[in-house]
């Protein structure tokens, strides 16, 4: 299968769309295993001397495209940021998500969508459709409406050629009630993890498609953060079988180092795309600033994964 330049999607030889575990792998290994967020909130608007509104949202995220489009694996606009700003807002993500297309970085929509039924078919189109204005390659999904009500995402993604991060193991303190709440059996002896039904459910998903189509990663990904420590282990998540990309915020000014991120994922490294924002956004407002961060970070991060 040969890649296209076509962006999210694009049509392989055969006329089938590329699949998204493909474009992302030949991404990392070009670039790095690095996702920059583009997090466009007030302090940062701040910091780079932008004002808090429409013209200061479009300057801040463009001049991060222009700087970083085709130099990094993939890039993360944070949708709440946008969204804040109202439909204006929405029009500069629409605008982000043109500008990365056909860069050869993937870009990431986090706007961690999750429903039921018609709504998540809503989402799907919304996000996933080929040729919908904010259809990035992947999105973020949340599954605590039950990992099933995620299909209409899950078949958008398979069949556009592109993918979704499902919410599996995060870092934010609050999220250990859920995801590491754990079935009880009709024994009362204690099931799986929440957690480890998500990576099950995924894996389940990646291993069909990559037996479909030969991609080296699967169109479900993880959100996985790189502070967690052994909560995987603990949880009996098993991550080298995901078969898909674990998005891993919390590198860098989190706090997740070498140390941290060979502690959480372990024998899955190679399958790790690193979420970095501030370590590299305070680079801004000058491009080469913000390119010079992206390109250290990449190796820093690639030197801990590899």
């Amino acid at each position: 299968m040969t890649l296209s330049s076509a962006g999210a999607g694009g049509p392989a030889d055969d006329g089938a769309p590329v699949p998204f575990g493909t474009r992302l792998a030949a991404a990392m290994d070009r670039h790095g295993p690095l996702c920059v967020g583009i997090d466009p909130h007030p302090g940062l608007l701040e910091r780079w001397d932008l004002p808090d509104d429409v013209a200061g949202l479009r300057r801040f995220a463009l001049t991060v495209v222009e700087a970083l489009a085709g130099s990094v694996a993939a890039l993360k606009p944070q949708s709440a940021f946008f969204e804040r700003h109202g439909s204006a807002g929405v029009a500069v993500l629409e605008e982000v998500v043109a500008a990365v297309r056909g860069s050869g970085t993937q870009l990431v929509v986090d706007a961690k969508r999750g429903d039921i039924g018609s709504t998540m078919d809503g989402y799907a189109d919304a996000y996933l459709r080929p040729g919908a204005p904010l259809a990035g390659d992947a999105l973020t999904v949340s599954p605590y409406l039950g990992f099933g009500s995620l299909g209409p995402a899950v078949d958008a993604s398979r069949d556009g050629g592109r993918g979704v991060f499902v919410l599996a193991l995060t870092s934010n303190p609050e999220g250990a009630s859920v995801q590491h709440a754990r079935l009880v059996g009709a024994d009362g002896a204690p099931g799986p993890s929440v957690a480890g039904i998500v990576a099950a459910e995924a894996a389940r998903v990646n291993a069909a498609e990559i037996a479909r189509t030969g991609a080296p990663l699967g169109p479900v990904g993880l959100v996985v953060g790189a502070t967690i420590g052994g909560a995987a282990r603990m949880l009996g998540v098993d991550l080298t079988a995901v078969g898909g990309p674990l998005l891993a915020p919390g590198v860098g000014a989190q706090g997740a180092g070498p140390a941290e991120l060979a502690d959480v994922f372990g024998d899955a490294r190679r399958a790790v795309l690193a979420s970095v924002s501030r370590g590299v956004l305070g680079a801004g407002p000058d491009p080469q600033g913000l390119l010079a961060a992206a390109r250290r970070t990449a190796e820093e991060v690639g030197a801990a994964l590899r």
